[in-house]
Formats: structure tokens, sequence, C-alpha cells
């Protein structure tokens, strides 16, 4: 599914190195002789449930990962450093909406754990190496494209083989869910501030959609989106789950002029009509 993903972007446009971003030594070799001025790191291990199952996997991609980027960044004498992080980060957190000052320091997932550790460390290269840092802190992507084994993905693929959609928990949980092209828009507006600064600057910033849903709605509707009437399946609610995220954007609104522009019933549709299309001629993953 991802090299579908770039399927119909012209290869004229970008260069795909395939190497493990744990492998400094591959990527700077990859990156001599080319001109890069800024670097956006969004390649992790993602998930909290199989980040329980496989602790030590996260850590060395999450962690010992944005660690060598960061050393290619130094050793290219990059200035500019956008990482991908996570609304993981807040855990129970019981203030919301959840601010970038809030207290982050009790995970409740080897996820959400990683996640802060990439910000610390690239706190620690924006102090020794004057760089550029923005940690962008996203809630709940989802949109075309997404990783099937995220909920909305799943529940599609559960309403297009007729089985029930399992639900875990009583469905009352809240998420802050954010569509992937406003996502997009909040990365290139962050590069975009952050080229144009004269100074260096480490900045964590909220990408979110800035309203919560009810799991039971949600499942409600993208059933509605695909037009399928959904069977429900209550499960115990799964360890590493926090109850809600909802994100404080006004820094993103102060620092990029970002905010999301896609309703969640919107976004749905559009998921829902690409799911739709992506599995008319091809076998649905097994859920």
């Amino acid at each position: 599914m991802k090299k579908k993903g770039i399927e119909d972007v012209p290869a004229h446009s970008f260069t795909l190195i395939e190497t493990d971003i744990c492998n400094t030594d591959a990527i700077l070799h990859a990156l001599h002789a080319r001109d890069v001025d800024a670097i956006v790191h969004l390649a992790a291990k993602a998930g909290v449930r199989p980040s329980i199952e496989t602790p030590v996997a996260y850590e060395q991609t999450n962690v010992g990962g944005t660690q060598s980027m960061l050393e290619v960044a130094q050793e290219h004498d990059i200035d500019t450093f956008i990482y991908g992080s996570s609304s993981s980060v807040y855990g129970n957190n019981d203030k919301v909406p959840f601010a970038e000052d809030d207290r982050v320091e009790e995970p409740i997932s080897p996820y959400a754990a990683t996640k802060r550790s990439g910000e610390l460390l690239a706190h620690t290269f924006h102090h020794l190496y004057d760089m550029r840092v923005h940690g962008l802190r996203f809630f709940t992507v989802y949109g075309p494209r997404q990783r099937p084994d995220l909920a909305i993905h799943k529940f599609a693929r559960q309403l297009l083989t007729d089985q029930p959609i399992t639900m875990y928990g009583d469905g009352t949980s809240r998420r802050d869910y954010t569509f992937v092209g406003d996502i997009v828009d909040g990365i290139v507006k962050s590069l975009r501030r952050a080229k144009n600064l004269n100074e260096p600057e480490y900045e964590i910033i909220n990408l979110g959609g800035s309203e919560t849903t009810q799991l039971k709605d949600l499942i409600s509707a993208i059933a509605e989106a695909m037009d399928i009437t959904p069977e429900v399946k209550q499960l115990p609610t799964q360890p590493g789950d926090v109850t809600r995220t909802y994100a404080d954007i006004s820094k993103a609104k102060a620092l990029l002029d970002w905010q999301p522009e896609t309703p969640i019933e919107e976004g749905l549709q559009v998921f829902a009509d690409w799911v739709t299309d992506y599995y008319a001629d091809r076998p649905v993953l097994e859920v």
C-alpha cells in the first residue's frame, strides 16, 4: 500500500531511496553531494497496542532512527528539522484541551514514550547546533491511504466483508480526528516558517481537529458514509489506550496561521469513497 501511494506522483519530482533510518552511514552516503536544506522526519513504527507487544523494536526505530536523522542533519549542516510527534505523549491528561506546555512525563505506552524521547533528542540538537526544530504533535490522522491497522480503515474493511465491527470499551472514549490534508498543510506551513527564520528556534506545535468524537459515533458515521448498516461487537478496553485526545491549536494558529479545514463528516466521506474504490478490484486485507 505504501508503494501504491506514490504511483501517481511524477517520478521527476522526488528521488526514492530505500534504506533503514537507523543506518546513519547509509543515509549519509545516499545524501552525499545532494543539496538538502531541510529534513521532515515522519518515519516511525506507529501504533500504541503493537508497541506494548514489541517495545524494543519501537525504541530502536523511533528513538534510534530519530537520533540517526538528527546526526545526518548535523553532519550535513542541515539547519531545519521538522519532526512528526504524537498526541499520545499527553497520556491520560486530565486537562482539556491539551496544550503544548502541559506536563508530558507520564506516557502510558512504549509508543508514546518513544515519541516524547524524539522531542527531547531534537531539542538537544537544537541546543547544540543551533537548529530550527519543530516537533509537530499529530492528533489521530485519517484519510485516503490510511494505514490498514488504524481504527477507521479497520472498521471499513470489517464493513466491506460483513464482519462485526470490533469496538474496544463502551464506545464513550473520544478522539480528536484530523484529516490528512489538513496535516499536510500544517507540515508545509511549519517548514515554511522554519526556513524563513534567521535564528534558531525550537517549538512543539499541536496539529489537531480541535474537536472530539466519541468512538460509537465515529462507527456510526463511517458506516453511514459507506451506506452499510454496522453490527458492533464490544470488547474490553485495551491497555495503553487513552480515554480522550483534544488539541488546543491556538499555538498553530499564532505561529503557522494554521487551522483544520475539514469537518469529520466530510473527511469520513472522502475516506469512504477512497476505501470503497481501493478494494473494488483487489482482495480486502485480512482484518
